[in-house]
C-alpha cells in the first residue's frame, strides 16, 4: 500500500479508509468485519439494525438494542483484531439508548451525523469508545467542536467532512442540491482542515479529518489527502462487494444504475438525500406517494405518518430485502460508474494504490 496508516486516538488502521455506515441493513457485521480485516475501519449502521428480528414490528427499540449487541459480537468474532465502528443518526428518537448500548459493548468508534450529535461526548464519557461527528460545513464543524469542549471538555477523535456527492441523507439545503449552488467537498475540506488544525493545536493534540462523498479511486484519495485529509470514508463502492450485507437485488440496482437514474429527494426527515430512481421512488415522489401502513415512531418529532409521502424505515427495509419495486435505494452520486460485483480487498486496493 502506498498511503499512510490512519490513527484515530488509540485506534490504528493499516489503510486510511473508513467504510461508511449504510442503513438499513446494508452495512452490518459482514461488511464491517471484511473491511476491518482488509486493514480499514469497518462500520456497522445502527439505523433500525434489528429490522430482521421477529419482534421488530411490535418492539423496534428492544429489537434494535438486541441487534446492536449481536452485530458487534459477530463483527468481533469475524475480525478479532480489526477496528469496528458504528454509525448512528442523531435525529433518531432513541439515539441515546442506542449509542449507550454500543458503548457498553465495547464499540471502538462511533460516527454520528444526520443532525448535530451534541450529546455524543456525554454518552461516551468514561469509555474507550472514540467519537467522530459528521459535518458538511465549517459552520457545523465550529458549532460541534466548541459545544463539545464548552459543555464536556471533550475533543473529537476525528471529524468526518461529508461533501455533496455522498449517498443517503445530505447536510445541504435541498434547493442548493437541486441548483448545484452548494460548496464542493474540496472547498469545505480546506476550510475544515484549517479550522480543526488550529483548534487541535490550541489543545496540544491532533484531530484527523476524514473526507467523504464521491470518493471511489486512488486519485480521489490522493487529492483530498493533499488538501489535508488524514483518510477517507467510502460507502457506495463497498455496496457492490461480495461481503456486503445487502441483498443481491440491492447490489444489482447499483450495477444497473446509470448517472441519469440518480435523483435528489426530500427525505421524510426533511433532509435532502440522494437515491436511485427506482419504481418505488417514482411512486413516492411523482405519483402521489405510498400509504403508510405502520409507524415505527423512530422520528416522531420530525416525521408524521399523516404528512409523509411514505415510511422511511419501511422503504429502506424493503430495499435491503430486495423488494419488487426496489424500495428506497440510497446511493452516492457516482454509482453509475460501478459495473460489476467486486470484493472488499479489491475496493481497498483500488482506493489505496495508483493504477498500473
Amino acid at each position: 500500500m502506498s498511503l499512510p496508516e490512519l490513527t484515530i486516538g488509540t485506534l490504528r488502521a493499516r489503510v486510511p479508509v473508513i467504510q461508511g455506515g449504510m442503513g438499513i441493513g446494508i452495512s452490518l457485521s459482514g461488511l464491517a468485519s471484511a473491511v476491518a480485516n482488509a486493514g480499514g475501519i469497518g462500520v456497522i449502521s445502527g439505523v433500525q439494525i434489528g429490522f430482521r428480528e421477529p419482534d421488530f414490528r411490535e418492539n423496534p427499540v428492544k429489537a434494535n438494542l438486541r441487534a446492536i449487541v449481536s452485530e458487534i459480537k459477530k463483527a468481533r468474532e469475524l475480525s478479532p483484531h480489526g477496528v469496528i465502528g458504528m454509525n448512528f443518526m442523531s435525529i433518531d428518537e432513541h439515539y441515546e439508548e442506542y449509542v449507550a448500548q454500543a458503548v457498553r459493548h465495547g464499540i471502538d468508534l462511533i460516527i454520528s451525523g444526520a443532525g448535530l450529535p451534541l450529546s455524543l461526548p456525554r454518552l461516551t464519557q468514561n469509555s474507550r469508545t472514540h467519537i467522530a461527528p459528521i459535518v458538511s460545513s465549517i459552520r457545523a464543524c465550529r458549532l460541534v467542536l466548541t459545544s463539545w469542549w464548552k459543555k464536556h471538555q471533550r475533543l473529537p477523535d476525528a471529524v468526518v467532512v461529508e461533501g455533496p456527492l455522498a449517498g443517503g441523507h445530505l447536510g445541504f439545503k435541498l434547493n442548493d442540491m437541486y441548483a448545484g449552488t452548494h460548496q464542493s467537498l474540496d472547498d469545505i475540506l480546506q476550510e475544515v482542515c484549517a479550522y480543526v488544525k488550529d483548534f487541535a493545536e490550541k489543545h496540544n493534540t491532533v484531530i484527523p479529518v476524514i473526507a467523504a462523498g464521491g470518493i471511489n479511486c486512488y486519485a480521489d484519495v490522493k487529492r483530498v489527502m493533499d488538501i489535508g485529509a488524514a483518510g477517507v470514508q467510502v460507502g457506495t463502492e463497498f455496496v457492490t462487494t461480495e461481503e456486503c450485507d445487502a441483498s443481491d437485488a440491492f447490489k444489482q440496482a447499483y450495477i444497473h444504475a446509470a448517472p441519469a437514474d440518480v435523483r435528489i429527494i426530500k427525505s421524510p426527515t426533511g433532509f435532502a438525500a440522494r437515491a436511485v430512481n427506482t419504481p418505488f421512488c417514482q411512486q413516492a415522489y411523482d405519483h402521489g406517494g405510498i400509504p403508510i401502513q405502520h409507524c415505527f415512531r423512530c422520528m416522531p418529532k420530525i416525521c408524521s405518518p399523516a404528512e409523509s409521502p411514505y415510511c422511511l424505515s419501511q422503504a429502506l427495509m424493503d430495499a435491503a430485502n430486495g423488494a419488487d419495486r426496489g424500495g428506497l435505494v440510497f446511493c452516492g452520486a457516482r454509482v453509475g460508474e460501478i459495473k460489476e460485483i467486486s470484493t472488499v480487498p479489491q475496493v481497498i486496493h483500488k482506493l489505496c494504490n495508483p493504477p498500473q
